[in-house]
């Protein structure tokens, strides 16, 4: 009889368990009923997420977030995120959809539900001092680059080139610490240097000679269990795609649209 008791009663904890884990997961729902959508985006990755001269957050992940509220009918709420704290404010709860230029990893998806199709590529290189005219990646071994923490290339570029990366929160610091001579590049996502470059502070002193490497796509994501939320922006990017929304963002905000962009748009138009 107690046996029986003990089994009914685990019974009953794990279908408990599982409907609050059921109703918990249901964030779809309660961004509606609510009447805002919170999205984590960066803010110091021009043009993807940058403070404009008034302090809002702009770019193009926070029109891609907007375009997302305005679907979903609620309003939109932009929480700034880093590299190192983009994962764990997903599964925190402390936003429902993240944007924020998070490279395809085996281990991520392990910790967040990615989005399919992946909305973004890029590649890696590093913005440059004049001073330093590299053109050969093997030619970095021994010298000190700037480098932002939780990037997934911090790590092959000092195994496989023997750079010393001088890891950072955010990109502001090893923006900072590049200008001051504490290493001889910034080692980065390439858009966010090509975007660098369009400035003359920037252009003027700095520059881009490497060749590209590590093409890697970008997903965005929702927290574990969020099928519903994931089929329904997995149904927006391949919009995005169809109509090159994303295609145009890149253009509108002074970067050559990437291959990935345009192939993608040619698959689904």
């Amino acid at each position: 009889m107690i046996k029986k008791s003990l089994l009914a009663a685990a019974a009953l904890i794990a279908a408990i368990g599982s409907h609050a884990a059921t109703a918990a997961a249901d964030v779809l729902d309660k961004v509606k009923e609510r009447g805002v959508l919170v999205v984590g985006v960066k803010t110091d990755y021009k043009p993807f997420g940058f403070r404009d001269a008034s302090g809002a957050i702009v770019g193009i992940e926070p029109e891609l977030a907007a375009d997302v509220a305005k679907r979903l009918g609620v309003k939109l709420e932009l929480v700034p995120v880093i590299s190192s704290n983009r994962m764990e404010f997903l599964k925190q709860g402390k936003i429902d959809l993240m944007i924020a230029t998070m490279s395809d990893k085996p281990e991520r998806r392990e910790q967040v539900q990615f989005i399919e199709p992946l909305y973004y590529s890029d590649a890696v290189n590093i913005l440059m001092s004049k001073k330093v005219n590299l053109t050969d990646w093997k030619k970095l071994k021994g010298a000190p680059v700037c480098g932002v923490t939780g990037t997934f290339y911090n790590r092959p570029v000092e195994t496989d080139y023997g750079a010393k990366i001088m890891a950072y929160d955010g990109t502001d610091k090893p923006l900072a610490a590049l200008r001051q001579g504490n290493c001889i590049g910034l080692l980065f996502d390439q858009s966010f240097i090509q975007a660098k470059l369009t400035e003359p502070e920037w252009s003027k002193d700095f520059h881009m000679p490497l060749p590209a490497i590590m093409e890697t796509p970008w997903a965005m994501a929702v927290a574990k269990g969020e099928d519903k939320f994931a089929a329904l922006m997995s149904d927006v990017t391949k919009d995005w795609m169809k109509t090159g929304a994303i295609v145009s963002l890149e253009k509108k905000y002074g970067i050559a649209p990437t291959a990935y962009s345009l192939r993608m748009h040619e698959q689904y138009k």
